[in-house]
């Protein structure tokens, strides 16, 4: 068994972002593995050791700093990892394109997992235009999963609280969420292993992809401003009440009238 596994080299959530012109940041902070990729590394290792016969390969699309978060999936349990390389900001069109052809030179795939979502960009994309591109089914936000012979079991989590049970024929594109299972972080030997195993470097220009007939880009950043304060309510308890209850209704916009009874 074939499965790739698609990450993607993300900024840390907790890292300072300092914007640089208009549609630029300062990339000399901290990147990571992006946090929903963990999952799918993590799904995609527990399968190799339930089935035995299988193999691991993490892709990923980005500059040459994308190699550590390759290395990252690798100490997780990839057994090798492809990096399509580019110095550009490419969009999930090009991306998933990328990844596509990157996969099919490699050899053709039994499972594909992805995070449901990258923390960076958000963009809920890449996975579908994956799977489109490759004529497979696809699922997202996955955080129940069962391999049986040709087929899998998924159960995707939706709105509300909801669970939807989906079976696939393989091969297929999985999504996974944060309730799929708990990424175990990697011991200082699969670290040191990490470093030897192999990070096949490919330049995207060299993959020949069709060029998209649309685009999206990013015109310009903007860093978020907190817009939260305090609100003191005085007086007697049921004044302050109906004071909550009109902010609530006439301001935060969060309590229809037809629920409001004082």
């Amino acid at each position: 068994m074939k499965i790739f596994v698609c990450v993607k080299h993300v900024p840390d959530s907790a890292a300072k972002i300092t914007i640089e012109g208009k549609n630029q940041f300062d990339e000399s902070i901290t990147f990571i593995l992006n946090p929903y990729d963990e999952h799918a590394v993590e799904e995609a290792a527990r399968i190799k050791k339930q089935v035995g016969d299988c193999e691991v390969i993490a892709v990923s699309v980005g500059k040459q700093d994308a190699e550590n978060t390759l290395r990252s999936a690798l100490a997780m349990g990839a057994d090798r990892a492809i990096l399509i390389q580019t110095t550009e900001r490419v969009d999930s069109i090009v991306t998933a394109r990328a990844l596509k052809a990157a996969i099919e030179q490699d050899g053709k795939p039994d499972l594909i997992f992805t995070g449901k979502e990258s923390i960076d960009s958000e963009g809920f994309q890449t996975m579908y235009r994956l799977a489109a591109g490759l004529d497979v089914p696809v699922a997202s936000n996955v955080v129940g999963f069962s391999l049986e012979q040709d087929r899998v079991v998924v159960e995707c989590e939706m709105e509300a609280g909801a669970t939807g049970v989906m079976e696939m024929p393989r091969p297929c594109v999985i999504g996974t969420g944060k309730g799929l299972n708990k990424p175990s972080y990697p011991t200082l030997p699969a670290i040191m292993k990490a470093r030897k195993k192999e990070v096949k470097i490919v330049e995207l220009q060299s993959l020949a992809i069709e060029k998209p007939v649309s685009s999206m880009e990013i015109l310009e950043l903007k860093p978020a401003v907190e817009k939260r304060g305090t609100k003191e309510l005085k007086g007697p308890p049921e004044a302050a009440a109906g004071e909550l209850i009109r902010i609530l209704r006439e301001e935060v916009k969060v309590l229809a009238l037809s629920l409001i009874h004082i």
